[in-house]
């Protein structure tokens, strides 16, 4: 009987064991999916790099010269009351190729018909193309071509062709805090120069000097110098019975410049401008400039010319001050009105002219760019 109890326990031992072994359960082998990497395109925005593109401006305005008495430099010492309309402006096609124009249509002002009181009239054409070579080798030498013509509108038919070629040596030239040469330009030229009659042209060979100095407080300086050796095809007058048939000559330009704020607000401003000096001083070694002469009592119903006299030399002389009104409609354009005078003596005209003659001056018009 106690055998028999052992048994039975050792069985149900057995048994538990066996059931407990039954309950836990299997292990879960659980298989990791394989990670796979996508590399996506990583897109990178520049700003494009703008290529040339054509540029330049245009200028319109209409240009007023009021009564001056007898004398007007400007306008071959004829009439003071007359206007100018002018169309000028500037392209940039190329990054070195560039085309300057320039019109200009004169009109009377009198109307009382006699041919000395016609003043200025006729248009005026000029074109001038530019070639920038870029610097000379390793220099700071720039070397520009330019081909000049212009139609100069008189009676005569007058025309001129010129080809330059214009060295800036401004790089070598004065450039510090008080002054600051934009141009220094060496020229050598030839220009061919004629009218309507065949035989009545001019050969000129010769160099020109183009300085710009800026200062401060907004002052600036040009001088210039044009040294010309003529060669006529028709001998030209020196006297009363005395012609040449080639000349040597020197014209010298020197002009000073200010601009001054005087109010600004917004899109308008004032300024105070003025511009003067040599415009130009003339030597010839012959006397090849011929000045009209009038009777001391000159009335101008009466035709009033009474000769002419043969001179190497002339000069003119001027200040010009006004007050510019600009307002910038625009970015790219402004409308500007001047008001002022210009105060001027030449030795050219009359017997003698040393007196001052003030001329009052008005300007209207406007400026593009593009």
């Amino acid at each position: 009987m106690k055998k028999s109890l052992l048994l039975v326990g050792a069985f149900l031992t057995v048994a538990a064991m066996a059931q407990a072994k039954e309950v836990v359960p299997a292990p879960v082998v659980v298989e990791e999916a394989p990670v796979k990497v996508v590399e996506k395109e990583v897109i990178v925005y520049r700003d494009k790099e703008e290529g040339f593109r054509p540029n330049g401006y245009v200028n319109l305005h209409y240009k007023y010269y009021g009564d001056a008495e007898e004398l007007n430099y400007k306008n071959d010492g004829k009439s003071n009351n007359y206007g100018r309309v002018e169309l000028k402006g500037k392209i940039n096609m190329t990054e070195n190729q560039s085309l300057e124009y320039r019109i200009r249509d004169y009109n009377s002002w009198n109307s009382t018909g006699n041919k000395e009181d016609k003043g200025m009239d006729g248009t005026q054409s000029r074109f001038r193309y530019f070639y920038n070579h870029g610097y000379l080798g390793d220099s700071k030498v720039n070397l520009t071509s330019r081909i000049h013509y212009q139609d100069n509108g008189h009676d005569d038919d007058s025309q001129e062709l010129e080809y330059q070629a214009r060295f800036n040596f401004a790089e070598y030239m004065f450039n510090n805090d008080f002054v600051k040469t934009t141009d220094f330009v060496v020229a050598p030229k030839y220009k061919y120069a004629w009218v309507s009659n065949n035989d009545d042209y001019d050969n000129q060979i010769g160099v020109d000097l183009y300085t710009m100095h800026e200062f401060p407080l907004g002052f600036s300086f040009e001088f210039n110098v044009y040294a010309t050796q003529h060669f006529y095809g028709k001998d030209q007058q020196t006297g009363k019975n005395s012609t040449v048939d080639d000349n040597f000559g020197v014209d010298v330009e020197a002009y000073l410049y200010n601009t001054t704020n005087l109010y600004s607000n917004g899109k308008l401003n004032v300024d105070f401008y003025f511009e003067g000096g040599l415009d130009p001083y003339s030597w010839n070694s012959e006397n090849v400039l011929a000045r009209e002469y009038r009777t001391n009592n000159f009335d101008k119903s009466d035709a009033g010319l009474i000769g002419k006299t043969y001179e190497d030399t002339k000069y003119n002389l001027y200040a010009w001050p006004q007050i510019i009104t600009s307002y910038n409609v625009t970015d790219s354009f402004k409308a500007y009105v001047s008001l002022g005078a210009e105060y001027a003596n030449g030795y050219r005209y009359g017997s003698d002219s040393q007196d001052w003659r003030w001329q009052p001056v008005a300007v209207a018009g406007f400026t593009t760019t593009f």
